[in-house]
């Protein structure tokens, strides 16, 4: 009966082990450390209007917000090549593309509605509207 409960425990042991990287504390850490620095660093350049080239800070803040949702991936959700034979691998460079899409999509609309729908007033006209 010992033998046939050890041979269960190394056939449990080996379900566990499948190459997901379940994290640590450690990992979990520096996940929350680096994720809590990503939203405070873009809160501060917007706050305290830090850079006065406005096209940089927002430049900036999606640069810092693509590497936070990489710091997520990593940290969090364990995605690397090696977890699930590679799939988890796949599901990054989906999610790449997709945000990649999100944050270019998002600014050639925000430019083109600037662009095409903001009225070309001057502050004079503007006081004088109903």
């Amino acid at each position: 009966m010992g033998s046939e409960t050890h041979a269960h425990h190394d056939d449990h042991d080996h379900d566990h082990h499948d190459g997901a990287d379940h994290g640590s504390f450690k990992s979990y850490m520096i996940g929350f450390i680096l994720s809590v620095l990503l939203t405070a660093v873009p809160f501060w350049l917007v706050m305290g209007d830090v850079l006065d080239n406005k096209t940089f800070t927002v430049l900036l803040i999606m640069g810092l917000g693509v590497i936070q949702i990489f710091v997520h991936m990593i940290y969090f959700l364990h995605m690397n090549t090696k977890s699930e034979g590679g799939w988890t691998f796949m599901a990054l460079i989906f999610t790449v593309v997709v945000v990649m899409i999100t944050l270019i999509g998002s600014l050639w609309v925000m430019y083109n509605m600037n662009k095409n729908m903001m009225p070309t007033m001057t502050i004079e006209q503007m006081r004088n509207l109903p």
